[in-house]
Protein backbone atom coordinates (compact mmCIF):
# COMPACT_ATOMS: atom_id res chain seq x y z
CA UNK A 1 0.00 0.00 0.00
CA UNK A 2 1.17 3.43 -0.86
CA UNK A 3 -0.91 5.08 0.58
CA UNK A 4 -36.50 -24.19 -0.63
CA UNK A 5 -41.84 -25.31 1.23
CA UNK A 6 -40.00 -27.98 4.43
CA UNK A 7 -36.67 -26.33 3.59
CA UNK A 8 -38.18 -22.75 4.25
CA UNK A 9 -39.86 -23.90 7.82
CA UNK A 10 -35.51 -25.27 8.28
CA UNK A 11 -34.31 -22.57 7.30
CA UNK A 12 -36.81 -20.21 9.17
CA UNK A 13 -36.79 -22.23 12.29
CA UNK A 14 -32.72 -21.93 11.57
CA UNK A 15 -32.21 -18.10 11.34
CA UNK A 16 -35.21 -16.85 13.87
CA UNK A 17 -34.56 -19.63 16.34
CA UNK A 18 -31.31 -20.12 17.07
CA UNK A 19 -28.63 -17.42 17.85
CA UNK A 20 -25.00 -18.06 19.51
CA UNK A 21 -26.11 -19.03 23.52
CA UNK A 22 -27.84 -21.93 21.44
CA UNK A 23 -24.74 -23.56 20.81
CA UNK A 24 -22.50 -25.42 23.03
CA UNK A 25 -19.46 -22.56 23.50
CA UNK A 26 -16.55 -25.84 22.54
CA UNK A 27 -18.51 -26.41 18.94
CA UNK A 28 -18.16 -22.25 18.14
CA UNK A 29 -15.58 -21.24 15.82
CA UNK A 30 -13.97 -17.78 17.45
CA UNK A 31 -15.39 -15.15 16.41
CA UNK A 32 -11.98 -13.53 15.53
CA UNK A 33 -8.30 -14.72 14.40
CA UNK A 34 -6.83 -12.94 17.68
CA UNK A 35 -4.59 -10.17 16.10
CA UNK A 36 -3.17 -7.93 18.49
CA UNK A 37 -4.41 -5.03 16.53
CA UNK A 38 -8.05 -5.97 14.77
CA UNK A 39 -8.76 -9.30 17.15
CA UNK A 40 -12.39 -9.82 15.55
CA UNK A 41 -10.76 -9.82 12.16
CA UNK A 42 -11.05 -13.68 10.79
CA UNK A 43 -12.87 -15.92 12.12
CA UNK A 44 -11.63 -19.58 14.44
CA UNK A 45 -13.06 -23.36 13.16
CA UNK A 46 -12.01 -24.08 9.90
CA UNK A 47 -9.68 -22.96 7.16
CA UNK A 48 -10.63 -21.97 3.73
CA UNK A 49 -8.55 -23.21 0.42
CA UNK A 50 -10.29 -21.27 -1.93
CA UNK A 51 -13.13 -18.92 -3.30
CA UNK A 52 -15.19 -19.24 -6.23
CA UNK A 53 -17.25 -15.49 -6.36
CA UNK A 54 -20.13 -14.95 -9.28
CA UNK A 55 -20.70 -10.94 -8.94
CA UNK A 56 -23.21 -9.05 -11.13
CA UNK A 57 -22.84 -5.90 -11.09
CA UNK A 58 -24.98 -2.77 -12.45
CA UNK A 59 -23.64 0.63 -12.19
CA UNK A 60 -25.94 2.95 -12.34
CA UNK A 61 -27.88 1.80 -9.43
CA UNK A 62 -24.91 0.27 -7.73
CA UNK A 63 -26.77 -3.17 -7.37
CA UNK A 64 -24.72 -6.10 -6.38
CA UNK A 65 -25.82 -9.62 -6.66
CA UNK A 66 -23.28 -11.98 -5.75
CA UNK A 67 -23.41 -15.76 -4.84
CA UNK A 68 -19.80 -16.91 -2.97
CA UNK A 69 -19.08 -20.63 -2.95
CA UNK A 70 -16.01 -20.69 -0.22
CA UNK A 71 -13.75 -24.24 0.05
CA UNK A 72 -12.75 -24.97 3.36
CA UNK A 73 -12.26 -27.59 5.94
CA UNK A 74 -13.19 -28.03 9.93
CA UNK A 75 -10.23 -27.64 12.23
CA UNK A 76 -12.61 -28.39 15.18
CA UNK A 77 -16.20 -29.77 15.51
CA UNK A 78 -18.94 -26.92 14.61
CA UNK A 79 -21.92 -26.19 15.47
CA UNK A 80 -21.66 -22.75 14.68
CA UNK A 81 -18.86 -20.11 12.87
CA UNK A 82 -18.73 -17.09 11.63
CA UNK A 83 -17.37 -15.38 8.23
CA UNK A 84 -16.76 -11.04 8.22
CA UNK A 85 -18.82 -9.76 5.59
CA UNK A 86 -19.93 -5.95 5.59
CA UNK A 87 -21.91 -5.74 2.11
CA UNK A 88 -25.14 -6.14 1.13
CA UNK A 89 -28.36 -8.16 2.20
CA UNK A 90 -27.87 -12.54 2.77
CA UNK A 91 -30.71 -14.13 1.23
CA UNK A 92 -29.44 -17.65 1.79
CA UNK A 93 -26.50 -20.03 3.32
CA UNK A 94 -25.93 -23.49 2.63
CA UNK A 95 -23.20 -25.77 4.07
CA UNK A 96 -22.61 -29.04 2.26
CA UNK A 97 -25.92 -28.37 0.33
CA UNK A 98 -28.32 -27.71 3.37
CA UNK A 99 -29.52 -24.78 3.96
CA UNK A 100 -27.85 -23.33 6.93
CA UNK A 101 -29.21 -20.53 9.29
CA UNK A 102 -27.57 -16.75 9.65
CA UNK A 103 -27.33 -13.81 11.23
CA UNK A 104 -25.66 -10.64 11.10
CA UNK A 105 -24.01 -9.44 14.20
CA UNK A 106 -21.53 -6.60 15.11
CA UNK A 107 -20.17 -4.22 12.42
CA UNK A 108 -19.07 -7.44 9.98
CA UNK A 109 -19.80 -10.42 11.61
CA UNK A 110 -21.94 -13.17 9.28
CA UNK A 111 -22.86 -16.18 12.07
CA UNK A 112 -23.78 -19.51 10.11
CA UNK A 113 -25.62 -21.93 12.00
CA UNK A 114 -25.28 -25.88 10.06
CA UNK A 115 -28.25 -27.96 9.69
CA UNK A 116 -26.22 -30.34 11.92
CA UNK A 117 -22.96 -29.88 14.11
CA UNK A 118 -19.71 -30.28 11.48
CA UNK A 119 -17.08 -32.84 12.63
CA UNK A 120 -13.49 -31.81 12.81
CA UNK A 121 -11.94 -32.45 9.04
CA UNK A 122 -14.94 -32.55 7.16
CA UNK A 123 -14.21 -30.97 3.98
CA UNK A 124 -17.22 -27.69 3.39
CA UNK A 125 -18.42 -26.07 0.78
CA UNK A 126 -20.07 -22.76 2.32
CA UNK A 127 -22.37 -20.85 -0.06
CA UNK A 128 -23.47 -17.60 0.52
CA UNK A 129 -26.25 -15.79 -1.48
CA UNK A 130 -26.39 -11.97 -1.13
CA UNK A 131 -27.70 -8.80 -3.38
CA UNK A 132 -28.43 -5.06 -2.79
CA UNK A 133 -27.03 -1.66 -2.90
CA UNK A 134 -23.07 -1.84 -2.08
CA UNK A 135 -22.23 0.98 -0.18
CA UNK A 136 -19.50 3.62 -1.33
CA UNK A 137 -16.56 3.13 1.47
CA UNK A 138 -14.52 5.88 0.17
CA UNK A 139 -11.28 4.13 -0.27
CA UNK A 140 -11.94 1.53 2.79
CA UNK A 141 -13.65 -1.22 0.20
CA UNK A 142 -16.65 -0.50 -2.56
CA UNK A 143 -15.49 2.81 -3.70
CA UNK A 144 -17.97 4.73 -6.63
CA UNK A 145 -15.45 5.97 -9.28
CA UNK A 146 -15.72 9.03 -11.06
CA UNK A 147 -17.53 7.81 -14.31
CA UNK A 148 -20.25 5.50 -12.45
CA UNK A 149 -18.22 2.74 -12.33
CA UNK A 150 -16.51 1.15 -9.05
CA UNK A 151 -13.40 -0.66 -7.33
CA UNK A 152 -12.70 -2.38 -4.15
CA UNK A 153 -9.68 -1.56 -2.54
CA UNK A 154 -8.48 -0.79 1.23
CA UNK A 155 -5.63 -1.88 3.59
CA UNK A 156 -6.42 -4.15 6.19
CA UNK A 157 -9.71 -4.38 4.66
CA UNK A 158 -11.49 -4.00 2.06
CA UNK A 159 -12.56 -7.76 0.65
CA UNK A 160 -15.38 -7.85 3.05
CA UNK A 161 -17.22 -5.04 1.67
CA UNK A 162 -18.29 -6.86 -1.33
CA UNK A 163 -17.63 -10.44 -0.46
CA UNK A 164 -18.19 -13.01 2.58
CA UNK A 165 -14.20 -14.32 3.80
CA UNK A 166 -11.70 -15.45 6.47
CA UNK A 167 -10.57 -11.86 6.64
CA UNK A 168 -7.59 -12.67 8.12
CA UNK A 169 -3.80 -12.65 6.83
CA UNK A 170 -3.23 -16.05 8.03
CA UNK A 171 -6.06 -17.52 5.61
CA UNK A 172 -4.65 -17.35 2.30
CA UNK A 173 -6.76 -18.68 -0.44
CA UNK A 174 -7.00 -19.17 -4.50
CA UNK A 175 -9.47 -17.31 -5.76
CA UNK A 176 -11.83 -17.14 -9.16
CA UNK A 177 -13.65 -14.62 -9.49
CA UNK A 178 -16.71 -14.43 -12.55
CA UNK A 179 -17.69 -11.08 -12.85
CA UNK A 180 -20.89 -9.43 -15.12
CA UNK A 181 -21.51 -6.00 -16.14
CA UNK A 182 -23.60 -4.16 -18.64
CA UNK A 183 -21.67 -4.31 -22.01
CA UNK A 184 -20.38 -0.89 -22.11
CA UNK A 185 -18.26 -1.26 -19.46
CA UNK A 186 -15.35 -3.37 -18.56
CA UNK A 187 -13.95 -5.37 -15.50
CA UNK A 188 -10.36 -5.98 -14.38
CA UNK A 189 -9.29 -8.06 -11.21
CA UNK A 190 -6.25 -10.04 -10.25
CA UNK A 191 -4.64 -12.94 -11.87
CA UNK A 192 -5.22 -14.49 -14.80
CA UNK A 193 -8.46 -13.10 -17.18
CA UNK A 194 -9.30 -16.67 -18.69
CA UNK A 195 -12.89 -15.09 -20.12
CA UNK A 196 -13.74 -12.18 -21.67
CA UNK A 197 -16.97 -12.18 -24.04
CA UNK A 198 -20.03 -10.27 -24.67
CA UNK A 199 -23.76 -11.74 -24.84
CA UNK A 200 -26.92 -10.54 -24.48
CA UNK A 201 -25.69 -7.26 -23.69
CA UNK A 202 -23.49 -8.11 -21.17
CA UNK A 203 -19.83 -8.33 -20.54
CA UNK A 204 -18.70 -11.21 -19.11
CA UNK A 205 -15.23 -12.10 -17.49
CA UNK A 206 -13.08 -14.88 -15.35
CA UNK A 207 -10.21 -13.90 -13.46
CA UNK A 208 -8.14 -16.99 -11.63
CA UNK A 209 -5.81 -16.15 -9.15
CA UNK A 210 -3.82 -19.81 -8.78
CA UNK A 211 -1.11 -18.65 -5.81
CA UNK A 212 -2.76 -18.12 -2.50
CA UNK A 213 -4.06 -14.57 -1.65
CA UNK A 214 -5.07 -12.69 1.34
CA UNK A 215 -8.66 -10.80 0.91
CA UNK A 216 -7.60 -7.47 0.50
CA UNK A 217 -5.37 -8.10 -1.87
CA UNK A 218 -8.37 -9.19 -4.05
CA UNK A 219 -9.89 -6.85 -6.34
CA UNK A 220 -12.86 -6.11 -8.85
CA UNK A 221 -12.86 -2.76 -10.93
CA UNK A 222 -15.48 -1.83 -13.37
CA UNK A 223 -15.12 1.37 -15.49
CA UNK A 224 -14.51 2.61 -19.28
CA UNK A 225 -11.09 0.94 -18.97
CA UNK A 226 -8.36 0.86 -22.23
CA UNK A 227 -5.89 -1.47 -21.70
CA UNK A 228 -2.18 -2.33 -22.40
CA UNK A 229 -1.06 -5.52 -23.19
CA UNK A 230 2.68 -6.56 -23.16
CA UNK A 231 4.82 -9.54 -22.53
CA UNK A 232 8.39 -9.79 -20.31
CA UNK A 233 11.13 -11.35 -21.76
CA UNK A 234 10.50 -14.43 -20.36
CA UNK A 235 6.88 -14.52 -21.41
CA UNK A 236 4.94 -13.28 -18.33
CA UNK A 237 1.80 -11.97 -20.09
CA UNK A 238 1.42 -8.37 -18.31
CA UNK A 239 -2.09 -6.58 -18.73
CA UNK A 240 -2.96 -2.79 -17.67
CA UNK A 241 -6.09 -0.72 -17.53
CA UNK A 242 -6.59 2.41 -17.30
CA UNK A 243 -9.54 4.41 -16.55
CA UNK A 244 -10.67 7.79 -18.33
CA UNK A 245 -8.89 9.96 -16.20
CA UNK A 246 -5.47 7.99 -16.10
CA UNK A 247 -4.18 8.14 -19.20
CA UNK A 248 -1.04 10.00 -18.16
CA UNK A 249 0.03 6.90 -16.30
CA UNK A 250 0.78 4.76 -19.34
CA UNK A 251 4.15 5.54 -19.91
CA UNK A 252 5.16 4.54 -16.25
CA UNK A 253 3.49 1.51 -16.53
CA UNK A 254 5.15 0.59 -20.06
CA UNK A 255 8.14 0.32 -17.59
CA UNK A 256 6.33 -3.11 -15.49
CA UNK A 257 8.42 -5.30 -17.33
CA UNK A 258 12.35 -3.69 -16.14
CA UNK A 259 11.08 -3.52 -13.00
CA UNK A 260 10.16 -6.63 -12.23
CA UNK A 261 13.48 -7.73 -14.05
CA UNK A 262 14.96 -5.05 -11.62
CA UNK A 263 13.14 -6.75 -8.59
CA UNK A 264 13.85 -10.39 -9.95
CA UNK A 265 17.51 -9.15 -9.26
CA UNK A 266 17.41 -8.28 -6.23
CA UNK A 267 14.18 -10.77 -4.62
CA UNK A 268 14.50 -13.88 -6.77
CA UNK A 269 11.80 -15.27 -9.52
CA UNK A 270 8.75 -12.97 -10.10
CA UNK A 271 6.33 -15.40 -7.71
CA UNK A 272 3.16 -15.07 -10.04
CA UNK A 273 1.74 -16.31 -13.87
CA UNK A 274 0.81 -12.61 -14.79
CA UNK A 275 1.21 -8.85 -13.79
CA UNK A 276 -0.06 -5.20 -14.74
CA UNK A 277 -1.62 -2.58 -13.18
CA UNK A 278 -5.36 -1.21 -12.01
CA UNK A 279 -5.06 3.10 -12.99
CA UNK A 280 -8.26 4.13 -11.02
CA UNK A 281 -9.56 8.07 -10.96
CA UNK A 282 -11.16 8.38 -7.68
CA UNK A 283 -9.20 10.79 -5.54
CA UNK A 284 -7.83 8.19 -3.18
CA UNK A 285 -5.03 8.97 -0.42
CA UNK A 286 -3.09 5.55 -1.42
CA UNK A 287 -1.98 2.53 -3.90
CA UNK A 288 -2.75 -0.75 -3.21
CA UNK A 289 -0.43 -3.89 -4.22
CA UNK A 290 -3.44 -5.96 -5.13
CA UNK A 291 -1.98 -9.39 -5.96
CA UNK A 292 -0.13 -9.88 -9.38
CA UNK A 293 -1.68 -6.15 -10.20
CA UNK A 294 -1.43 -3.17 -8.46
CA UNK A 295 -4.30 -0.70 -7.81
CA UNK A 296 -2.88 3.18 -8.54
CA UNK A 297 -4.38 6.05 -7.57
CA UNK A 298 -4.41 9.03 -10.04
CA UNK A 299 -1.42 10.61 -8.23
CA UNK A 300 0.53 7.13 -8.59
CA UNK A 301 4.49 8.15 -10.62
CA UNK A 302 7.14 5.63 -11.18
CA UNK A 303 7.93 5.43 -7.92
CA UNK A 304 4.48 3.99 -6.99
CA UNK A 305 4.89 1.26 -9.37
CA UNK A 306 8.18 0.26 -7.95
CA UNK A 307 6.76 0.08 -4.81
CA UNK A 308 3.64 -1.63 -5.41
CA UNK A 309 5.70 -3.88 -7.49
CA UNK A 310 8.18 -4.97 -4.78
CA UNK A 311 5.11 -5.30 -2.75
CA UNK A 312 4.23 -8.83 -4.66
CA UNK A 313 7.30 -10.57 -3.24
CA UNK A 314 7.00 -8.40 0.05
CA UNK A 315 3.62 -8.33 1.39
CA UNK A 316 2.03 -10.66 -1.35
CA UNK A 317 3.28 -13.98 -1.66
CA UNK A 318 5.10 -13.56 1.64
CA UNK A 319 2.37 -12.07 4.08
CA UNK A 320 2.68 -10.72 7.40
CA UNK A 321 1.39 -13.24 10.34
CA UNK A 322 -0.39 -10.24 12.12
CA UNK A 323 -0.26 -6.54 11.17
CA UNK A 324 2.06 -5.49 13.81
CA UNK A 325 4.42 -7.07 11.23
CA UNK A 326 3.56 -4.59 8.78
CA UNK A 327 7.18 -3.15 8.65
CA UNK A 328 7.92 -6.80 6.24
CA UNK A 329 5.86 -5.03 3.76
CA UNK A 330 6.39 -1.51 3.87
CA UNK A 331 9.96 -0.96 4.98
CA UNK A 332 11.13 -3.22 2.18
CA UNK A 333 9.06 -1.98 -0.29
CA UNK A 334 9.55 1.89 0.30
CA UNK A 335 13.37 0.92 0.52
CA UNK A 336 13.31 -0.65 -2.60
CA UNK A 337 11.86 2.23 -4.18
CA UNK A 338 13.15 4.99 -2.41
CA UNK A 339 17.00 3.51 -2.38
CA UNK A 340 17.63 0.81 -4.56
CA UNK A 341 15.74 1.72 -7.77
CA UNK A 342 16.86 4.89 -7.51
CA UNK A 343 20.39 3.86 -6.84
CA UNK A 344 20.85 1.45 -8.97
CA UNK A 345 18.84 2.50 -12.26
CA UNK A 346 18.91 7.07 -11.67
CA UNK A 347 22.75 6.16 -10.37
CA UNK A 348 21.66 8.65 -6.85
CA UNK A 349 24.26 8.66 -4.12
CA UNK A 350 21.74 7.21 -1.25
CA UNK A 351 24.51 7.05 1.39
CA UNK A 352 24.04 11.30 0.94
CA UNK A 353 20.52 10.67 0.74
CA UNK A 354 20.59 9.00 4.33
CA UNK A 355 22.59 10.95 6.02
CA UNK A 356 20.46 14.22 5.00
CA UNK A 357 17.41 12.52 5.86
CA UNK A 358 19.41 11.70 9.49
CA UNK A 359 20.59 14.86 9.85
CA UNK A 360 17.00 16.72 8.67
CA UNK A 361 14.81 14.35 11.35
CA UNK A 362 17.50 13.03 14.58
CA UNK A 363 16.31 15.64 16.95
CA UNK A 364 12.35 15.24 15.90
CA UNK A 365 10.85 12.95 18.54
CA UNK A 366 7.67 13.18 16.47
CA UNK A 367 9.39 11.11 13.47
CA UNK A 368 10.71 8.68 16.15
CA UNK A 369 7.31 8.10 17.69
CA UNK A 370 5.85 4.79 16.15
CA UNK A 371 8.01 2.04 17.08
CA UNK A 372 8.89 -0.14 13.28
CA UNK A 373 8.13 -3.51 14.88
CA UNK A 374 5.56 -2.10 16.65
CA UNK A 375 3.72 1.45 15.55
CA UNK A 376 0.17 0.62 16.86
CA UNK A 377 -3.79 -0.36 15.68
CA UNK A 378 -4.41 2.55 13.59
CA UNK A 379 -0.91 4.01 13.23
CA UNK A 380 0.80 1.19 11.19
CA UNK A 381 1.07 2.71 8.15
CA UNK A 382 2.74 5.61 9.42
CA UNK A 383 6.28 5.03 10.30
CA UNK A 384 7.39 2.08 8.36
CA UNK A 385 7.26 4.31 5.37
CA UNK A 386 9.61 6.99 6.24
CA UNK A 387 11.77 5.35 8.99
CA UNK A 388 11.53 2.14 7.51
CA UNK A 389 14.30 2.60 4.44
CA UNK A 390 16.45 4.08 7.17
CA UNK A 391 16.60 1.16 9.23
CA UNK A 392 17.28 -1.27 6.02
CA UNK A 393 20.07 1.17 5.29
CA UNK A 394 22.06 1.31 8.31
CA UNK A 395 21.56 -2.04 8.36
CA UNK A 396 22.63 -3.08 4.94
CA UNK A 397 26.19 -1.05 5.79
CA UNK A 398 26.08 -2.76 9.21
CA UNK A 399 26.77 -6.51 8.05
CA UNK A 400 27.67 -5.83 4.07
CA UNK A 401 26.55 -5.82 1.18
CA UNK A 402 26.60 -9.21 0.19
CA UNK A 403 25.23 -10.34 3.55
CA UNK A 404 22.76 -7.85 3.28
CA UNK A 405 21.02 -8.72 -0.33
CA UNK A 406 21.27 -12.41 -0.11
CA UNK A 407 19.62 -12.57 3.66
CA UNK A 408 16.95 -10.71 2.02
CA UNK A 409 16.49 -12.85 -1.48
CA UNK A 410 16.71 -15.95 0.93
CA UNK A 411 13.99 -14.82 3.94
CA UNK A 412 11.30 -13.69 0.81
CA UNK A 413 11.64 -16.86 -1.44
CA UNK A 414 11.84 -19.39 2.15
CA UNK A 415 8.28 -17.73 2.79
CA UNK A 416 7.04 -17.82 -0.33
CA UNK A 417 3.34 -18.73 -0.68
CA UNK A 418 3.55 -18.47 3.21
CA UNK A 419 3.69 -15.72 6.55
CA UNK A 420 6.40 -14.67 7.55
CA UNK A 421 6.90 -11.89 10.97
CA UNK A 422 9.28 -9.53 12.30
CA UNK A 423 10.54 -11.76 15.17
CA UNK A 424 11.34 -14.65 12.45
CA UNK A 425 12.82 -11.60 10.28
CA UNK A 426 15.49 -10.67 13.31
CA UNK A 427 16.38 -14.19 14.15
CA UNK A 428 17.03 -14.79 10.75
CA UNK A 429 19.40 -12.24 10.44
CA UNK A 430 21.11 -13.44 12.97
CA UNK A 431 22.14 -16.95 11.67
CA UNK A 432 23.96 -14.79 8.24
CA UNK A 433 26.22 -12.59 10.54
CA UNK A 434 28.88 -13.14 13.38
CA UNK A 435 28.35 -9.33 14.13
CA UNK A 436 26.00 -8.83 17.12
CA UNK A 437 22.69 -7.64 16.29
CA UNK A 438 20.42 -7.46 19.34
CA UNK A 439 21.30 -4.00 20.24
CA UNK A 440 20.90 -2.80 16.72
CA UNK A 441 17.67 -4.51 16.34
CA UNK A 442 16.38 -3.67 19.23
CA UNK A 443 17.11 0.59 18.91
CA UNK A 444 15.85 0.47 15.33
CA UNK A 445 12.97 -1.32 15.89
CA UNK A 446 11.63 -1.31 19.43
CA UNK A 447 13.65 2.34 20.23
CA UNK A 448 10.39 5.36 19.85
CA UNK A 449 13.76 7.97 19.89
CA UNK A 450 16.95 7.87 17.41
CA UNK A 451 19.58 5.32 17.92
CA UNK A 452 23.05 6.37 19.20
CA UNK A 453 25.32 7.24 16.72
CA UNK A 454 26.97 3.85 16.27
CA UNK A 455 23.93 2.30 15.19
CA UNK A 456 22.85 5.59 13.24
CA UNK A 457 26.53 5.51 10.90
CA UNK A 458 27.76 2.30 10.65
CA UNK A 459 30.12 0.81 8.37
CA UNK A 460 30.65 3.54 5.57
CA UNK A 461 28.19 5.98 6.34
CA UNK A 462 30.29 8.25 8.92
CA UNK A 463 28.96 9.93 11.65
Amino acid sequence: MRWSAGVCAVVALLVLGTGPAAADPALIGAPGAGDPYYPLDGNGGYDVSHYDLAIDYDPPTHHLRGTAAIEARAVQPLAQFNLDFRGPEVLMVTVNGQPAGFAREGEHELVVTPLLPLPAGLPLRIVVDYAGEVADTEGKGWTYAPSGGAFAVGQPHSASTWYPLNDTPLDKATFTLHASVPAEWEIMSTGERTRHEVRDGRLATTWETRQPVIGYLTTMAVDHFTFLETRRADGTPVLSAFAPESEHNREDEQRVPEILDFLENLYGPYPFEVAGGIYVDAVIPFSLETQTRPTYAPWADLNTVVHELAHQWWGDTMSVRQWSDICLNECFASYTADYLWIERIDGADVDTKYRDTIAKYRDDTEFWEYALADPGAGTEFTSVYYRGPLFLHALRKLIGEDVFFAALKDFVTAHRDGHASMPEFREFLQTRTSLPLRDFLAEWLDGTRAPRDAFLYPGTLGG
